[in-house]
């Protein structure tokens, strides 16, 4: 089994309504049933969580900007582990991912699983 990175994305520009705090505890539900259900058959091995809007970029003349950049499209909410067989059948797991409601996607990536040198 290989792993990958689900990485949770929503459009910068995104203006849909307000959730009151019950669509966003039902919403918030939907997220826990998906991972739960991906973690009770095995392919989610991390949760991983949701991220804060607050960003700081460290160049490599190691000045510290704030972020994200203007010019950004997409915010990155969040993320998650989840192993599986091929890139395939990672993909097809992240179709039930709740984000797809709202507009938002999920950008699947292999993990390289470097191992470090060994003494």
């Amino acid at each position: 089994m290989a792993k990958f990175l689900f990485i949770y994305r929503d459009p910068v520009e995104k203006k849909g309504p307000e959730l009151s705090p019950e669509e966003m505890q039902a919403h918030m539900q939907q997220w826990w049933d998906w991972l739960g259900q991906g973690s009770q058959e095995g392919w989610v091995t991390e949760f991983g969580d949701a991220l804060q809007p607050d960003v700081k970029i460290v160049r490599p003349d190691h000045s510290v900007l704030d972020g994200p950049h203007p010019e950004s499209k997409e915010l990155i909410g969040g993320y998650s582990i989840v192993e599986a067989a091929d890139f395939a059948t990672a993909c097809e797991h992240a179709k039930g991912c709740p984000i797809f409601q709202s507009g938002g996607s999920v950008e699947v990536r292999a993990v390289a699983n470097l191992s470090p040198p060994t003494e």
